[in-house]
């Protein structure tokens, strides 16, 4: 059985400021791999992350007078910094769509009324924080899953450096929401219940923003037949997506000792920003 690493390994929290040009970049339309269900697939994800990231400040800031960990409450500091960038800097690539005359209001409309304006003034505050836990242990997946493959080279390169410097964060932060609901409410049962939710409202909305944008595209049945063979092809020698980590993300954290930390990434992070000098 993995254990912990001890705390003295993970990283400092620190906020970066990268502002990405992205004004001053000519990014095409399919921007990854040259290929529009590629493209749509990582757009779909970067249409959720502004609100959020807004929702996964709010679950953790909830319980913020209740932790009284020095230590933890500077982790969580460092958390709302970071998670707010991301947020900014997404929302400043999502207006790329806007410029390439993508339609993007019709989806975020739905997706903020009845993710953030019903289904979270329904749910109970620990629901919602565990909640996050879960999509926490999802984006760190992703993390680890994109600083370890070859796939996010067919990206622009300041889309690339998007991703990679999100993927690093996420890895720095993975364990933050985490130990504060383990502090406030350690219940198994809670931490999978917040499980079930993410998964099926991240899993949902990542396909209606992907399908929203591919719509858009209005390609023929043989376009698309064209640039799926295309994507599976570039998809499998690239290897996009690690399945083995997925699946073994989502059953490790069914473990009832299971930590982020006991997947000890962080050398992962550390490597990609001493390259851009952002450690």
């Amino acid at each position: 059985m993995e254990t912990t690493p001890a705390t003295n390994a993970r990283p400092p929290i620190r906020v970066r400021k990268l502002d990405f040009p992205f004004a001053d970049e000519d990014v095409p339309r399919w921007w990854f791999w040259n290929n529009p269900l590629i493209t749509h697939g990582s757009n779909g994800l970067n249409l959720l992350f502004p609100e959020g990231e807004r929702f996964f400040i709010r679950s953790v800031k909830h319980y913020m007078d209740r932790i009284e960990d020095p230590e933890l409450l500077a982790r969580i500091k460092g958390f709302f910094g970071q998670e707010g960038r991301h947020g900014r800097e997404h929302e400043r690539a999502n207006e790329i769509l806007e410029r390439h005359g993508y339609d993007l209001s019709g989806f975020l409309r739905r997706y903020e009324r009845w993710a953030f304006g019903f289904l979270e003034k329904r749910f109970p505050p620990i629901l919602r924080l565990s909640t996050t836990v879960a999509c926490e242990h999802f984006t760190a997946t992703f993390a680890h899953n994109a600083l370890t493959h070859e796939f996010v080279e067919g990206a622009h390169p300041i889309m690339q450096r998007l991703m990679k410097w999100h993927a690093c964060e996420e890895i720095e932060h993975k364990s933050v929401a985490f130990d504060v609901l383990a502090a406030v409410d350690p219940r198994y049962s809670v931490r999978v219940l917040g499980l079930v939710i993410a998964t099926t409202q991240l899993v949902g909305w990542w396909m209606l923003a992907t399908k929203s944008l591919l719509d858009q595209e209005q390609l023929s049945p043989e376009e698309l037949a064209r640039y799926r063979e295309e994507a599976e092809r570039v998809r499998g020698e690239g290897g996009a997506v690690d399945w083995e980590l997925i699946r073994g993300a989502f059953v490790e954290y069914l473990r009832r000792d299971f930590h982020p930390d006991q997947r000890d990434d962080y050398h992962l992070a550390r490597a990609y920003l001493e390259s851009i000098g952002e450690v």
